[in-house]
């Protein structure tokens, strides 16, 4: 079975370097399984080329047979685990993510509400991967971002939930950058600055250099993670791509880009509607939370989105916490929210 997932994978990404990343392999493993496997079978499977790899007519014959087994495998698995589970008088709910400010308290919400729950967490940079060990039965769900312009791959039979349908990307830059001082920075205003960019991100690349080109810039881009770009930022070697919800520093500054030119789609995934259910009331009030606490996103949102009532107001995916930080500011304006639900396969 092992081998089959091998198969699929290669299939799905067209390419051994990434379909190494999403089973949580090293190439060259990955490579060497691939030639076992052929030569158990005595033929090539897949064509290799500087583009990718795509299945040669052998192997579509192959995967044809191949992706039932492995679909019905991952549903035994997946059942008896959860069998095992109820009959030990609990439940590990198994979730991956990619990074959000909104995962801890939506964990400690689960736990709180959940009683016999016990949810593990597995992080990735990679939403592709991620949906692809749901639908493998290796997680249960999935909370994902989906970069515009960039659609993620969506294995058959995954149900989605979308919780923001289109949540704007911020720019982070050193508290002293002379564009600090705007509530609201163009892309041309930060012209000379180099950018760092986590190229690891499905996706996240290609949109800022597409926002770049869009501006008519051309600059430079350096690869990094996150919290290397972060450190870089507060001392003004590098600009970068923020969530909105990002922690406030004093050493940095969070800012909204002119127009919004990138942005992701929040989604939850698992197999069944009843899975979503389950967790997703708690993600969402997290989220919400996090998006209330932090100060630029506020700000955003209250301009983005005018108070139920006023003429043309959207139906936007907008709910402040029950108890608002501040007791004696006035309640937020609520306009109504937006409850999306998608299906794939």
């Amino acid at each position: 079975m092992r081998h089959l997932r091998v198969l699929c994978a290669i299939a799905d990404t067209g390419s051994l370097h990434k379909a190494a990343r999403e089973l949580g392999l090293a190439q060259p493993s990955l490579s060497t399984q691939l030639r076992r496997i052929e030569r158990a079978l005595g033929a090539q499977l897949f064509v290799r080329a500087r583009t990718g790899c795509r299945p040669t007519p052998l192997g579509l014959a192959v995967l044809s047979r191949a992706r039932p087994l492995v679909a019905e495998f991952a549903a035994i698995v997946t059942e008896t685990r959860a069998a095992a589970a109820r009959a030990a008088g609990g439940f590990q709910l198994r979730i991956g993510a990619t990074a959000s400010r909104a995962i801890p308290a939506w964990l400690r919400l689960l736990r709180t509400r959940r009683p016999g729950v016990e949810p593990t967490l597995q992080m990735s940079v990679s939403a592709n991967a991620l949906l692809g060990m749901v639908a493998a039965g290796r997680l249960d769900m999935a909370f994902v971002h989906e970069v515009e312009g960039s659609p993620l791959r969506v294995p058959p039979g995954l149900c989605l939930r979308v919780l923001v349908e289109r949540e704007p990307q911020f720019v982070t830059l050193a508290a002293d950058h002379p564009a600090a001082s705007r509530p609201r920075v163009s892309l041309t205003d930060l012209a000379g600055d180099r950018w760092m960019v986590d190229s690891t991100v499905d996706g996240e690349w290609d949109a800022l250099c597409r926002a770049l080109r869009a501006a008519g810039l051309d600059s430079e881009m350096l690869h990094g993670d996150y919290l290397t770009a972060y450190s870089l930022a507060a001392i003004g070697e590098v600009v970068t791509v923020s969530q909105p919800t990002a922690p406030v520093r004093p050493d940095l500054a969070i800012r909204p880009l002119e127009g919004d030119p990138i942005g992701v789609r929040l989604l939850l995934a698992a197999r069944s509607e009843r899975e979503l259910d389950a967790a997703y009331p708690e993600l969402e009030e997290a989220y919400w939370a996090v998006a209330w606490e932090a100060p630029a996103y506020r700000e955003w949102l209250g301009r983005a989105h005018p108070a139920e009532g006023e003429p043309d107001a959207p139906a936007v995916p907008y709910r402040p916490p029950a108890h608002h930080p501040d007791p004696d500011t006035p309640p937020a304006r609520r306009p109504r929210p937006l409850a999306a639900d998608a299906h794939a396969g």
